[in-house]
């Protein structure tokens, strides 16, 4: 069956944040989760890809598209000594189905420490969505 609709989402991460105005650096774990929202159809995943601060591509994790069972998730983990993504991290994944679903949700959630603390903190992925030519 023919893949009728596709989307994309755009997640920025943050691999490592600059503090104390830029003195410090803390770098942090990064888990991106892709979760099949739908109850009944497969979601197929063709792209996920990760990008560093200036835009360079640093890894896909796709050799081929891979379907998602209805509700199930997949997850993408970045350790926190890998330093690659840099501040300005983000990730791209690219979707299809075979007809109407329901919007995957994509978040990436970020854990880390810095000194005695312990902080978590996510970022929602957004759909890419083309704004301007009418």
């Amino acid at each position: 069956e023919a893949l009728a609709v596709s989307g994309a989402f755009y997640i920025p991460v943050y691999s490592s944040v600059s503090m104390s105005a830029g003195r410090l650096r803390a770098d942090f774990s990064v888990t991106l989760s892709i979760h099949n929202a739908s109850e009944t159809k497969p979601l197929v995943l063709k792209r996920i890809a990760y990008f560093d601060t200036s835009g360079k591509m640093v890894q896909s994790y796709l050799k081929a598209p891979v379907a998602l069972r209805p509700f199930s998730t997949v997850e993408v983990f970045i350790a926190a000594t890998d330093v690659r993504g840099g501040t300005g991290a983000n990730f791209v994944v690219d979707w299809a189905a075979t007809g109407e679903i329901a919007e995957p949700a994509v978040e990436a959630l970020m854990v880390g420490s810095v000194g005695p603390g312990h902080y978590a903190f996510i970022s929602q992925g957004r759909p890419i969505k083309l704004i301007g030519k009418n």
